[in-house]
């Protein structure tokens, strides 16, 4: 599976019944909850990460994956746009980016 294939799942799901789909039910609840509910999936990340837990991290990396593409799709940011400021980047040092980031 791809990101985008993951996004067009997103986008179908955005579109049920919030009773019948977790997507759409966090959805429901606004970007506030979309972005809340990321940052727990990606804590719960990093937590498995540092145990160094790689099924645990696998699955905690899925999740993140999936609830960062809900909360682009909560605030109308295609993945397409991302993937696009990736792509601007490439041949560019991390660091000279982060610096001209001013960051």
């Amino acid at each position: 599976m791809t990101l985008q294939e993951l996004a067009q799942i997103v986008a179908h799901r955005a579109e049920a019944d919030p009773s019948e789909s977790w997507t759409a039910k966090l959805l429901a609840q606004g970007p506030e909850k979309a972005a809340e509910k990321f940052g727990e999936e990606a804590v719960e990340a990093i937590i498995e990460a540092i145990k160094g837990d790689r099924a645990a991290l696998t699955r905690e990396a899925a999740d993140v994956l999936f609830h960062l593409l809900v909360m682009l799709h909560s605030q109308a940011v295609p993945l397409s746009d991302v993937m696009d400021e990736l792509a601007r980047r490439q041949g560019q040092s991390g660091l000279s980016e982060k610096a001209a980031r001013g960051k």
